[in-house]
């Protein structure tokens, strides 16, 4: 059961699957930099749950939307690079599962759940 989505607030995913969360009635929260920063400009006021961090960039929020997780899932093509890549990196640094969906393959769920 999910309990709450922590995300970054990107555009894309990240915010896809906020926006699904909320439609479902799932909590929401998590980082982003200073200013509220994405790459389209600051997020949206009408995301209220978020909380913006006092000081560092990108991959300081990464890290602690990871620390605040129990798990991260990453959607993505082909091979992982930037800051996808530096999910990863995180996500073995702290002990946290993280899946990766590369959307290019055949998906096959179960199986990759139970790995």
């Amino acid at each position: 059961m999910i309990k709450k989505i922590i995300s970054g607030g990107q555009a894309g995913a990240d915010i896809a699957g906020v926006d699904a969360g909320i439609s479902c009635g799932v909590p929401y929260g998590g980082w982003l930099p200073k200013g509220r920063k994405t790459e389209n400009g600051p997020l949206s006021g009408r995301y209220t749950e978020f909380q913006a961090m006092s000081r560092g960039g990108y991959p300081k929020r990464t890290e602690q939307n990871i620390i605040d997780s129990d798990g991260t899932v990453v959607f993505s093509f082909g091979t992982l690079s930037g800051g996808s890549a530096l999910t990863r990196r995180l996500c073995q640094k702290h002990g946290r599962p993280f899946l990766y969906v590369d959307l290019g393959q055949e998906l096959f769920p179960a199986e990759t759940l139970k790995e």
